[in-house]
């Protein structure tokens, strides 16, 4: 097996940096903020999922103590929240009050009435597909952006046929004669699968904090995954130029995709409108109705195999509901059309707009979905001709390469290495000796990898330190991946690393946290810098101790002449020489750009195993095994640390969780208490295997360890599901219920 060479920073387990002070309590989150004279907002939402706004009454708000200025959409359009017209979905903003504490803005949104003329409601995302369906909205809208930043772009063959109703996208991808893989195949399976609308599950909601600057500018403290990009939103709606905005990203509570921009502009126009600091800070509630969760989908497919194994064919058609918008039914098309070899395809997907919140990125953005078809599929296409779910998919999954659906050649990863690792795990040879009603089953996810430019700069300082400063959101331990990458490429113990995040005017570029691209590309820009500081660094040695800079050695904290230890000058006497009043030298500053354009796949296999309860449906799982290709592990503790993560919130979708409504649009479960996120107790333990195959130009080989752990386990529970009782269940969350009464028809049939 091909794996990455062992150095001295970079691939050593170290604590996170920023975890002592998350332990102890002291990490400044947004909701912390509390700046001189703020107010607080509070938004007024919809209550109906499709309605004409005949008006807004702000008159009882603003005569309740402490409020001191409400807003409708028509007042503040600025803010680019609003719901002006018509509302669209329950809990789209529609108002907001301000006041002077939280308790009076929470009593002056409470008294703001609104009047309703209620219209036509669909939620289903089939029955909107219907000629017949009510229209969700008059205007065509456009594609969400989100997508992008998640590495989800998407080359289409289509679209080659018009439009149904409420359909805002089709993506269509062909190749070979779909009727000819039917002809060639010993086995045609088709079936359905769904998957449901699930929200991040976040520990912190979201907000934002805002203060007019002088000369009109604005300052913004958020809780946000790409700071960035709240900046230029910012600064759009608002009319400003992007210099005249700052950004600061507080410590963030979680995002998992979710914590794009979207309160940003609104505390900043109420700040400029009032000249006062406005907090705006949602509840959990608020949280659950106003973000955007990640979509339902409900996926069609049918495929072909011979009796040796070889796939014919995959046609696909996939239905992914995005609410008011957002999704991109697309890029799920391209994933599940890249990951086996098969000779003719036929795909497209549908983006339909329901009368429910718009969706946005979560974790692996539609690949959850995707995977939970496809992998489902394979399976019982693999039982279907009698061979090994595993065997089967070595036999047909894609080879350095082969061409996915837009033509993109497939890349080199561990794919087949992560599957013998599976087939060589003490858990999947003991499937045969399973307890009752116990099964094991596999599944694969993969995420192609997102890119974006990036930015980055190391200081030598006067006592010997290092400074590395980016503009990357610290989401999942990156900062200390970024110490590990610094001092390797540098050549200096870590212990001497410190890693700073700027706010938007003064931190090097960076994308946002997320799309597994935040080591691969910010990461690869602190080794530039850092690589351009060692230069700075050995020229001003060779200077003090006149010598060439090749016949210098470095080691650690001093550098000295090569055969000559004793002949040596320390890195505080280098940084100090740059700092020196009346000094010769520049100030050691190195700096690294990047722009790469070469995706880095990130690939995994997974196994559960459950035990089901034949009386009451119930499903655990009670084993776990994840390998994941992560080209190379910079921080193993905290690589594991994210597998374990996404592995957890994979059996969240598998089990537990579903955003649900009814069929007027409203919400059955916006809070934690009944919306059904996994606990500790929910969950196995998780044993990670780490393959290494380096990628090409990540940072010492890494890729993009986020999204892939995330994706497969909803599939891999289905799977072990069928192993341990016989029955398959096409729909997840797999509730009890269900598993009682597919247990119930094959005890029917028998």
């Amino acid at each position: 097996m091909e794996t990455a060479p062992r150095t001295a920073a970079v691939g050593v387990s170290t604590p996170r940096i920023d975890g002592p002070e998350k332990l102890r309590g002291q990490a400044t989150y947004v909701a912390d903020v509390r700046l001189p004279a703020s107010l607080s907002a509070r938004l007024v939402l919809s209550t109906h999922a499709h309605a004409r706004i005949e008006g807004i009454d702000l008159a009882p708000a603003l005569a309740r103590p402490g409020v001191v200025a409400a807003f409708a959409g028509a007042d503040l359009p600025e803010a680019g929240l609003f719901a002006v017209g018509e509302t669209y979905h329950v809990g789209e903003p529609l108002a907001v009050v301000v006041a002077e504490s939280d308790e009076a803005a929470e009593d002056g949104a409470e008294a703001v009435r609104v009047a309703y003329a209620p219209l036509p409601v669909v939620v289903d995302p089939v029955r909107a597909m219907a000629p017949d369906s009510p229209l969700t909205r008059a205007d065509e809208g456009t594609a969400d952006a989100l997508a992008g930043a998640h590495g989800a772009v998407v080359d289409s063959a289509g679209p080659a046929r018009p439009k149904p109703r409420n359909v805002q996208q089709v993506t269509e991808f062909r190749r070979g004669d779909i009727e000819k893989a039917w002809r060639d195949a010993d086995v045609v399976l088709e079936d359905t699968y769904r998957i449901a609308r699930v929200h991040q599950g976040y520990l912190e909601t979201q907000g934002s904090v805002a203060r007019r600057l002088p000369r009109a500018g604005v300052e913004v403290f958020t809780s946000t995954q790409s700071p960035f990009d709240a900046a230029q939103e910012t600064a759009r709606a608002l009319g400003l130029d992007e210099a005249d905005v700052r950004v600061h990203a507080a410590t963030i509570g979680g995002g998992f995709g979710g914590k794009f921009p979207l309160l940003e502009p609104l505390a900043a126009a109420l700040a400029r409108r009032l000249g006062r600091p406005v907090r705006v800070i949602l509840d959990r509630m608020q949280d659950f109705l106003v973000t955007h969760p990640a979509p339902e989908a409900i996926i069609r497919l049918k495929m072909g195999v011979k009796r040796d194994g070889t796939l014919t064919g995959l046609e696909g058609e996939l239905v992914f509901d995005e609410g008011v918008s957002g999704s991109d039914a697309g890029f799920a098309c391209r994933l599940i059309g890249s990951l086996y070899r098969v000779p003719h395809l036929s795909l497209v997907g549908y983006d339909v707009r329901t009368h429910k919140a718009s969706v946005g990125a979560y974790r692996g953005p539609d690949a959850p979905q995707a995977m939970f078809a496809l992998e489902s599929h394979i399976d019982r296409l693999a039982r279907a001709v009698g061979m090994d779910p595993i065997e089967f998919r070595l036999r047909n999954a894609v080879e350095e390469g082969d061409p996915d659906p837009t033509g993109r050649p497939w890349p080199r990863t561990g794919l087949r290495e992560c599957l013998e690792r599976l087939r060589r795990h003490p858990l999947w040879r003991a499937r045969d000796r399973m307890g009752p009603d116990e099964g094991v089953g596999v599944a694969l996810g993969f995420w192609p990898g997102g890119l974006q430019p990036a930015a980055a700069a190391c200081r030598l300082n006067a006592d010997g330190s290092v400074s590395v400063q980016v503009g990357a959101v610290d989401l999942t331990g990156s900062h200390t991946a970024f110490a590990l990458i610094a001092a390797e490429a540098l050549g200096v113990p870590a212990a001497g690393v410190r890693v700073h995040m700027g706010d938007t005017q003064s931190a090097p570029f960076a994308g946002a946290a997320g799309g597994s691209k935040t080591i691969y590309t910010v990461g690869a820009a602190v080794v530039e810098a850092a690589k351009d500081l060692r230069r700075q660094v050995l020229a001003v040695a060779a200077d003090l101790l006149e010598a060439a800079p090749e016949d210098l050695e470095w080691e650690g904290e001093r550098i000295h002449v090569r055969g000559v230890p004793a002949k040596a000058v320390t890195l505080a006497q280098i940084g100090r020489a740059g700092e020196r009043f009346g000094g010769k030298h520049p100030p050691l500053h190195g700096s690294g750009r990047t722009a790469i354009t070469k995706a880095a796949y990130g690939v995994a296999a997974h196994l559960a195993k459950v035990r089901v309860d034949r009386e009451t449906g119930q499903v655990r799982v009670v084993g776990y095994v994840a390998a994941q290709d992560v080209g190379r592990a910079i921080n193993p503790a905290e690589v594991e640390g994210q597998v374990r993560g996404g592995v957890a919130q994979g059996i969240g979708r598998a089990l537990y969780e579903a955003m649900r409504h009814d069929d007027s649009g409203q919400p059955l479960n916006p809070t934690l208490a009944d919306y059904g996120l996994p606990t500790a107790a929910d969950l196995p333990d998780i044993e990670v295997e780490l393959v290494e195959v380096p990628s090409e130009l990540g940072p010492f080989g890494a890729r993009g360890v986020g999204e892939p752990p995330a994706i497969p386990g909803p599939a891999a529970v289905a799977n072990a599901v069928e192993d341990a009782v016989g029955v398959r269940l096409t729909q997840a969350p797999i509730r009890p219920d269900a598993v009682v009464s597919a247990l119930a028809t094959v005890a029917e049939s028998a």
